[in-house]
Parts: C-alpha cells; structure tokens; sequence
C-alpha cells in the first residue's frame, strides 16, 4: 500500500487533492438530506409535505435517500463505478447506513418507521446489467451492499437480474417492464432494497414490481443519492 501511494497518491473523489478518499472540505459539503423533511414516498430532499418529485404511490413501502446529487457526490458514484475507486464501496454504506438509522425516527405511508432493522429479512440490490459487469469487472452495488451487511449484520439476497443495456437519462421515464428478473424465491421476505442513484425512480420501481411479482413484502429502498 505504501508502494502504491507513492506511484498513485489517494485523491478526492470531490476535488482531486491528494491526501484521502474525501478530504475535509468535501466531507463537510456533502449535501445530506434530512430525513424529516423528505418524501417518504420517493426520498426526494423538502418533500415531506408536498412532493413535487411523485404523482402516486411507489411499489416500495418507503424511499430513504442519503445524499442530495450535488457537489462531491456528483463525482463520487463514477469515481466507484467507473474508475474503479473500491474503496468508496464502505464509504457509500456507511452514508446510506447513516441515513437509515435517522429515518427510523420518521413514519412511512403505513405509519411505521421509514426502516427498522427488525423488520428486514435481507439485504438486496439493484444490479448492474450483464454489459455494465462484463466492462467494469465488478458490480458495484454489490460491493455496497455487501458493506452495508457486514455494517449491520443482514443476509445478503443476490436474487435481481437486469436484462438489457444499462439505462440512459432520456428513456429512465419510458416503461421499463421485464427489464428486472426475481433469480430465487422471495415470497414473505421483507427486503431493503439499495440502488446508487434514485432519478425519477423507475428503476427501483421496477426493481420493486418485480420482487412484489414473485410474493416479496414491498421492499424499503435505500439510495446513496437523490436527484431532484
């Protein structure tokens, strides 16, 4: 490691200065969202009392975001996803972590907390497709999710499929139908489901249908961002 830091010193993924993977500055800009002002629907950042971001209910029985898509986060998930930045995988589930234990102080739709361990049976995740794993290498959001386990001690459910191409920002609004497989069975389980950026939520959506589909409970879904 020592050998490596002096050929390719640690950057910040937020302003690229030597030193650590999210230097002081950053870490203090980190835009969190606040939990008690959030849509429970669909995490999206002041929406607790009237979202602007959802017109219905989600499949989903809560939506906690983390961080707002701004500034350093901005350049945080590519840094993982596309640089191989691996170390940013605990990083990442120590942030949603942080904000799933803030949202077991705030109410769901159905009156109960937004997330409570208790309540969860497993860990699950939406996956990359088979060309986004076969480029990169890796999946990175199972690398997030199994951090995020090892963080609270839940099971690990590897049970999502992406079928298709990854998903570009002009068709995430078009019907994703079929796009997500259910690989094993989930019926009764109560799932946290985590994905890395919430946009307009069609595909934790259609990740959530699909679980539904196959008998699951509607999953709480945790990103580390929210696009709003």
């Amino acid at each position: 490691d020592e050998a490596l830091e002096l050929v390719a010193p640690t950057r910040c993924v937020g302003c690229d200065e030597p030193g650590a993977l999210l230097c002081d500055e950053c870490l203090a800009a980190l835009p969190w969202v606040r939990q008690e002002l959030a849509c429970p629907n669909c995490g999206a950042p002041h929406g607790g009392l009237t979202c602007t971001e959802c017109s219905e209910p989600w499949e989903t029985r809560a939506c906690v975001c983390a961080l707002g898509f701004l500034g350093p986060v901005r350049r945080l998930v590519p840094a993982m996803k596309d640089y191989h930045e691996l170390r940013l995988a605990p990083v990442m589930a120590a942030a949603m972590l942080c904000a799933l234990e803030e949202a077991t102080a705030w109410s769901a739709a159905d009156g109960r907390p937004r997330y409570d361990a208790g309540e969860v049976d497993a860990v699950c995740f939406v996956p990359a497709t088979a060309a986004a794993f076969a480029r990169r290498g890796f999946d990175h959001m199972e690398l997030v999710a199994r951090e995020l386990c090892r963080l609270t001690g839940l099971p690990l459910a590897d049970v999502l499929v992406r079928r298709g191409r990854a998903i570009g920002q002009a068709e995430r609004a078009a019907n994703l139908a079929g796009t997500v497989e259910v690989a094993d069975d989930v019926s009764g389980m109560r799932l946290l489901l985590l994905d890395d950026v919430v946009t307009t939520g069609s595909t934790i959506r259609e990740a959530s249908r699909a679980l539904l589909a196959r008998g699951a409970c509607p999953p709480t879904a945790c990103a580390l961002a929210r696009v709003w």
